[in-house]
């Protein structure tokens, strides 16, 4: 593979607003047009034909273990891992990697940066109104790192409301709306810029709990081997009624359904297979439990769904 730029930051697959990059009122046509130096197509019905002509398809990712990062010269984790296994099926051979901030991730997707994000993104509705997704590569519930013993007895984000804990998240990630729909008030959130922040905070009594997924909470600690933390038992947050299944996707430019759909077809044969699917990405931390179901579809995730 070729060489990937050398990471500068650690981010969240977290969400910023679209303004960054173009207007809110012309987010899915301006930006989606050509950009000098960027290569992107006007068009994107034929992209799949190109990056198979071209050999290679340039794809996004924020540098967040265990979902997209650099380990030495070679891209990791699970999205880049099953992403590359889908377009060599397709008959795309290279991935080639642009490391960014997360929240520059789909305003960069749109501005033609690169065809595809490889990032573990959560699909939201948010998010889906800017951006198509893949059928889901992966579940994980949200968890909540804690001092070792769990002094609080902290399990989920309501019990942190009750204790009146001060919960750390990362800037602009889901668990921020989870926390204030599970009535932890504003005052007692704070922002963290990366995964490490979140443990620093907890260690140094800054925060009482850090939430994130149970997959990612999981690698921290793993990567932190000795530190006195612990990672409660994963739970399912309920915002107005629904579950929230913390499902993450590949993502593409509203006009690349096509490129999509065939995206979609390859990877449900990899989802569908279990053995395949850990065999795959084990080594990053999911399991059979990880895998999606087939009754979790993202058309219900954009609605605002659970599974059917």
């Amino acid at each position: 593979m070729s060489r990937a730029p050398r990471p500068d930051r650690l981010d969240r697959r977290g969400f910023l607003a679209l303004a960054s990059a173009c207007g809110i009122a012309g987010a899915l046509t301006a930006c989606s047009r050509t950009e000098a130096g960027t290569g992107a197509p006007k068009e994107d019905a034929d992209l799949l034909a190109k990056l198979r002509e071209q050999g290679f398809v340039r794809v996004g990712f924020a540098g967040e273990a265990p979902y997209g990062f650099q380990d030495g010269d070679d891209l990791a984790g699970e999205a880049p891992t099953l992403h590359r296994e889908v377009f060599r099926a397709l008959g795309v051979r290279e991935l080639r990697p642009t490391l960014t901030e997360f929240g520059s991730l789909i305003p960069g997707l749109l501005a033609g940066r690169f065809d595809v994000v490889s990032a573990g993104m959560s699909i939201t509705p948010e998010r889906c109104a800017k951006v198509i997704f893949s059928e889901p590569e992966f579940v994980s519930p949200t968890a909540l790192m804690v001092p070792k013993g769990n002094p609080k007895r902290l399990t989920d984000l309501s019990s942190c409301a009750r204790a009146g804990a001060t919960v750390g998240v990362l800037t602009a990630a889901v668990e921020a709306s989870y926390a204030k729909a599970a009535g932890v008030p504003d005052g007692s959130v704070k922002t963290l810029a990366k995964q490490q922040d979140g443990l620093d905070a907890l260690l140094a009594g800054r925060v009482d709990a850090f939430a994130l997924t149970g997959i990612s909470l999981r690698w921290l600690a793993r990567t932190n081997r000795g530190a006195a933390v612990e990672v409660a038992t994963p739970f399912v947050p309920v915002v107005d009624g629904v579950k929230q299944w913390s499902a993450g996707g590949a993502v593409f430019r509203p006009g690349a359904r096509s490129l999509r759909d065939a995206f979609d077809r390859e990877l449900a044969r990899i989802t569908g297979d279990p053995g395949r699917y850990v065999g795959l990405i084990g080594r990053y931390g999911f399991t059979k439990g990880e895998a999606p179901p087939r009754s979790l579809r993202t058309a219900d995730l954009c609605a605002g769904k659970g599974p059917a």
